[in-house]
């Protein structure tokens, strides 16, 4: 685990009860499976291992103490007993009259109404999870390099690479210079390029995404600002990194891949970037971003404008 890992982990407050559920989710599939079964069962039943003994939580998921505890350091923790305050916590929120969630997987006979609702239901899940796990501490310094940046970079394949193109044509509205990569060998010739006063960004949900990691790891080692957004913050991507933004994921099926649930998450941090700099840079992007729209409204409205000729 690298070091910028151990700080997100490690540093700070506990998380809320609703960041625990976040985190939960987020980080249960790169644990061991012993922690997994304890994420499992804190996930499963808040209320019911709230009043469970650090011994009698070892016990049902047939683990032992030590690994609850280092589940609960896991999670941001320092010790279980602050783990079964939060489970409490938690608890008591979904107690209090929330409606019931949409748990069960879309099925190949699902009518087109049920498809909508858990789709809709993931998709919130999703944001509100991102949302509650995000580190405004490393976002903040991500969109303060961002608006400095001689130049920014964004590498991405497949789902993230559509993600990365978003992302560089948000910042080329408000006039910086941006560029989405998803050829790997344009990537890498690209990181080659960069230097101090750039930001290179790398967008990869398994944070394992060789074609990502190269050209961010070249970008790191010519001394680039560099960002991740990941949802695995202890994968490989995180070595090349100066800066970590977590994501998260609806659960997976089927008929919702992991390139489906991920990409709604990465949007929301690529949205909170561009709308970071967009206010550090207001004097610039306000004119930046209506001179943009000027520049396109014939296009909306053909009628009035040269379209029409």
């Amino acid at each position: 685990m690298t070091n910028n890992v151990k700080e997100i982990f490690a540093g700070g407050a506990p998380p809320a009860p609703a960041a625990l559920a976040a985190k939960v989710r987020t980080l249960a599939p790169s644990m061991t499976r012993s922690m997994q079964r304890v994420a499992e069962a804190v996930a499963g039943d808040p209320a019911g291992t709230a009043a469970l003994t650090v011994t009698g939580l070892a016990e049902l998921t047939g683990t032992s103490e030590a690994t609850v505890v280092r589940t609960a350091r896991l999670l941001g923790y320092p010790g279980y007993r602050d783990l079964r305050l939060a489970l409490a916590g938690l608890a008591a929120q979904q107690q209090s009259g929330r409606a019931p969630a949409v748990t069960a997987d879309i099925a190949v006979d699902d009518p087109l109404a049920d498809v909508v609702a858990k789709l809709a239901y993931d998709e919130q899940q999703t944001l509100a999870d991102t949302a509650a796990g995000l580190d405004t501490v490393q976002l903040g310094a991500a969109v303060a390099a961002l608006a400095a940046a001689r130049r920014v970079e964004v590498y991405g394949v497949a789902a993230s690479g559509l993600v990365a193109q978003d992302l560089a044509q948000k910042l080329l509205r408000i006039g910086q210079i941006a560029h989405a990569h998803s050829d790997p060998h344009l990537a890498v010739t690209n990181a080659v390029t960069l230097r101090a006063k750039d930001v290179a960004i790398a967008i990869t949900h398994s944070g394992s995404t060789g074609d990502v990691i190269e050209p961010l790891r070249v970008a790191f080692e010519h001394g680039a600002t560099t960002v991740a957004i990941t949802g695995r913050p202890d994968g490989l991507v995180s070595q090349y990194a100066d800066h970590i933004l977590t994501t998260s994921t609806a659960r997976e099926s089927e008929l919702r891949p992991a390139a489906m649930s991920s990409r709604t998450s990465q949007l929301l941090v690529v949205d909170c970037l561009f709308v970071g700099v967009a206010q550090r840079t207001y004097e610039t992007a306000a004119p930046a971003l209506a001179a943009s729209y000027e520049a396109l409204a014939h296009r909306h409205n053909p009628r009035g404008g040269a379209g029409s000729r």
